[in-house]
């Protein structure tokens, strides 16, 4: 007899339309809790529901997470959520993914919508960081982990930007670089803008080089702004640099495919390097040095704070820091 129950019989029994019945068996549009509650009591008195269905509705999990993706088609995104998968599939949960595109009001846009679609916890991979998208995480109210981004008062998984910077500009130092310009992006990304920007600025002090102003470019992420960066740098310091760090590979790309219309040799006459790894990276003419971060890493240990808070009610506010490694190629 349960078998043959329908969503119409089930509206008649809970009084509700069948419209109702629908929006709470998928988890879509408004349900008064009044309504909400006469339904799940028919379908659970019923078994009209599939067995896994009707154990989501009554312990309020969905076995699916929210990650929030600053940009979907770049390398780091892909290695950060394979890291994620390999921990999330094992445990039987399923990836929900929101790609912001670098819009950062769709960052709080989406938190709202995924917390509507009642997942079970959410992953941001944060970029900027604003009083109003951290006031926002304090009020959602699941599970959440930040990935990239120190954000107060929750877990999250970083990368050691500052002495990720200091380490890659050391290198240029022992390779004999005294005039190294910095590409760096908007300090509205607290990591990748200020951190490394600070660690780059602090290998200089360390070593009595000179900080010279004309020799730091501040842009954005996209490869035709390391281009123009470059350009504004090479076109209005006052010395000729002889080394560059970028902030980011596809900004040390852009650099250098400057530089190679210029007739710039590198390295011989400048050094690149950068941080973040890529398979551009690998095949660009000549090669690029830079510091490869533990991406895949970073999404498996974000995954598993995630379940630990979502399976063991586990809030303890966990904070890591993941380490790096510098790949050593042509471009210095």
């Amino acid at each position: 007899m349960k078998d043959l129950v329908t969503i119409n019989e089930i509206a008649k029994l809970a009084n509700v339309s069948r419209t109702t019945v629908s929006r709470v068996l998928n988890n879509s549009g408004y349900v008064s809790d009044e309504a909400r509650a006469r339904v799940l009591k028919v379908i659970e008195e019923t078994g009209y529901v599939p067995s896994h269905q009707a154990k989501s509705l009554r312990t309020k999990q969905t076995k699916v997470v929210g990650v929030i993706l600053p940009k979907i088609s770049t390398g780091t995104s892909s290695r950060v959520v394979m890291g994620m998968d390999e921990v999330f599939s094992e445990r039987g949960y399923q990836i929900l993914l929101a790609n912001t595109n670098l819009q950062r009001e769709k960052e709080i846009e989406f938190l709202n919508l995924l917390k509507s679609r009642r997942v079970d916890g959410i992953i941001l991979l944060a970029t900027n960081i604003d009083e109003k998208l951290v006031k926002e995480i304090e009020n959602i109210d699941i599970p959440f982990v930040a990935v990239g981004q120190e954000i107060p008062h929750c877990s999250y998984v970083v990368h050691d930007d500052y002495n990720a910077a200091k380490t890659i500009t050391n290198k240029l130092i022992e390779k004999g670089r005294k005039h190294i310009a910095f590409i760096g992006v908007y300090e509205s990304d607290y990591a990748v803008g200020v951190l490394r920007k600070r660690g780059y600025i602090d290998a200089l002090k360390e070593h009595d080089l000179a900080i010279e102003p004309s020799l730091i470019a501040v842009c954005d992420f996209k490869l035709e702004s390391g281009y123009k960066a470059m350009e504004e740098i090479m076109m209005n310091a006052p010395v000729f640099p002889d080394g560059v760090f970028a902030a980011t590979h596809r900004l040390a790309i852009g650099a250098m495919q400057y530089l190679k219309e210029k007739n710039v040799k590198i390295p011989d006459e400048i050094s690149v390097a950068s941080i973040g790894d890529s398979d551009l990276s690998k095949i660009y003419s000549p090669a690029l040095t830079t510091i490869d971060y533990e991406y895949e890493e970073a999404g498996r240990k974000a995954a598993e704070i995630l379940l630990r808070q979502i399976e063991e009610k586990n809030n303890e506010q966990q904070k890591i820091t993941l380490g790096y490694r510098l790949i050593e190629r042509d471009s210095i």
